[in-house]
Formats: C-alpha cells, structure tokens, sequence
C-alpha cells in the first residue's frame, strides 16, 4: 500500500544526483571489498565467501549477506566459518555501531 502511494516521477529532477551517488557508493563498496575485505581475511576461498557477505552487508541488510554467501557456497562449496563471522558482525558490531553514530547525529 506504502508503495503504491509513492510519487517517484517527483525524483525526476534529482535523477542525476542519485545516479551519480549510487554510482560513487557501488564503486567504493566493490573497491573496499576487493582490495580490502578480501585481502585482510586470508586471500582464500573463506575470504571470497566473507567478500560476498560483506557485498550483501553494503547491498542493506544482513539478510542479503546470507543470501550471497548462501549462492557462493552452493556453487564452490561450504564455507562454515565465514557463515559463523559475517551475521554474528553484521547484526551485533553494525548495530551498536549504527545507535553509536545515530546518538552522535542526533546530538549535533
């Protein structure tokens, strides 16, 4: 129903604007996965799991993560400790890290 009540021809004008701002976050997210995630947890297949955990973390939601993993692991094999490391990361250090940043917006 939220949906449908949705104007989005309204964002007609500021379509240039989210482009480039969706373009600039889908490179910076693929640019720290690969030369930084990747890199830091092992150069292995653990850490190609972990990487695209980390690119469903910067899709939104830990969810997507799974959901990554899950594809990469049914194609390549499983990968048990990076099932265990990313949700545990993404849904209890992200959480308190977002109340952490939120107080500090809201204090400004």
């Amino acid at each position: 129903m939220a949906l449908m009540g949705l104007r989005i021809w309204e964002l007609q004008g500021m379509l240039g604007f989210i482009s480039v701002a969706m373009a600039i976050q889908i490179a910076l997210s693929i640019g720290f996965t690969v030369l930084l995630v990747f890199r830091l947890m092992g150069r292995d297949y653990e850490a190609a799991v972990v990487s695209a955990g980390f690119g469903g973390i910067t899709l939104g939601s830990t969810a997507t993560a799974i959901v990554n993993m899950t594809a990469v692991a049914k194609q390549y094999g499983p990968a048990h400790r990076a099932f265990v490391v990313v949700p545990l990361v993404a849904g209890f250090f992200i959480d308190l890290v977002n109340a952490l940043v939120i107080n500090v917006f809201v204090s400004l």
